[in-house]
Parts: structure tokens; C-alpha cells; sequence
């Protein structure tokens, strides 16, 4: 069994979205991210910070945070969505990388400059959206060329894309254009695995 702690965050949903597309039982613990005092001692035992996701698998005795840490542990656990061959998995990782780095330091500010500092200017949060959009337009070019993004088989960037991708609808619709990520998205928002992995907690 395997439990995780989490938020109705990005970064949460793709680990509920890895667990349920793998099949691996797990029980889910929602976390109020914004109140310091109700985290749990066993989660902060795992991770000081308090930061979701964090996970603690009992089979293994792995405790972890990180999203993108948790995925690849999922993934090799399971035997799924992390190639073996190498050309495959270089691909993949690549994406997951740039995912992981690019794509969330470009969408991570519109959040915190729309939620949280109401009073930044415009031009300001433009050039994040802006980045954003740019990261976005990489993989719809890729996408153009194959079904997913590291080739003709669905791995674990995929599942770590869509949340973010999912998030900004209003921003891509706003933009107009990337029509390989539409169909991605709307390839993947019907997935089973990643509609439930979406609504947890």
C-alpha cells in the first residue's frame, strides 16, 4: 500500500494521476498547504518543509517528496511509462526535465502574481504568460510530430504535462493556436486513469 499526501495542486495531481493510470493501491491524505499547523507528523517526517506531494510507500519503506522524483519511483516500480531503451528513455526524461524546470518556473509565477500579489502589473505577469506559452508551443510542435511526447508511446512526461496544461485552458484559449496540444489534451483529459488522478483529494 501506498500513501500519499496532497493538494489539489499541480504537482499533487501528478502523482494521483501516476498512481491511478499504474493501477498501485494507495490512500490519499488532503493537506491544507496554506495552514502550517494541521500537516501531519508523518508527513512532515518524510519532508521537514511541509511541501506536498509526499509519498511513503510501506512495501519498500520509501518515503519521498518531489513529484518528479515520486513519478519516476511509480514508474519503475510498476514497470510502465519509463522506457527502457535508451533513445526512448533519453526522450523521455528530456521532456519530463523541461516540464519540471521550464514549463513550472514559467506557470508557477502566474499563479502566485493572480492569487496571491493582486496588485502586479500587467506587463508583469504578460511576460510570464508569455513564457509560458512559448514552453507550451515547444510541445505542440513536437506533438505535431508524434502522438506524444517522447515518441509513439505514452510515458511519464505526458502524465506530467497535463496538469499544468489542463490548469491554463483559459490562457490557451485566450492565445488561440496549438492545435497538436488541444488534441493531446483532449486525448489525455479522457484517459480513466488521468480523470480520476485529477479529482484527488
Amino acid at each position: 500500500m501506498i500513501e500519499i499526501w496532497t493538494a489539489r495542486t499541480t504537482n499533487g495531481l501528478r502523482v494521483s494521476i501516476m498512481l491511478e493510470e499504474l493501477g498501485l493501491p494507495y490512500t490519499a491524505h488532503a493537506v491544507d498547504i496554506d495552514d502550517e499547523a494541521t500537516k501531519p507528523a508523518a508527513m512532515r517526517a518524510i519532508n521537514p518543509s511541509g511541501a506536498i506531494p509526499v509519498m511513503l510507500d510501506h512495501e519498500t519503506g520509501i518515503g519521498m517528496s518531489q513529484s518528479f522524483a515520486i513519478m519516476l519511483h511509480l514508474c519503475e516500480k510498476a514497470g510502465r511509462f519509463l522506457p527502457v531503451e535508451p533513445a526512448a528513455r533519453a526522450a523521455t526524461l528530456q521532456w519530463m526535465s523541461q516540464v519540471m524546470t521550464d514549463v513550472i518556473s514559467a506557470t508557477h509565477p502566474i499563479f502566485v502574481l493572480t492569487s496571491e500579489l493582486k496588485d502586479t502589473p500587467a506587463p508583469i505577469i504578460a511576460h510570464y504568460e508569455a513564457r509560458l506559452l512559448r514552453f507550451l508551443g515547444q510541445a505542440d510542435a513536437q506533438l505535431a510530430q508524434s502522438p506524444w511526447l517522447a515518441g509513439n508511446e505514452i510515458t511519464v512526461a505526458d502524465f506530467a504535462l497535463y496538469p499544468t496544461a489542463a490548469f491554463r485552458t483559459r490562457l490557451l484559449d485566450r492565445a488561440g493556436g496549438l492545435p497538436a496540444l488541444r488534441r493531446w489534451m483532449a486525448t489525455m483529459a479522457a484517459r480513466p486513469g488521468v480523470a480520476r488522478g485529477m479529482q484527488v483529494p
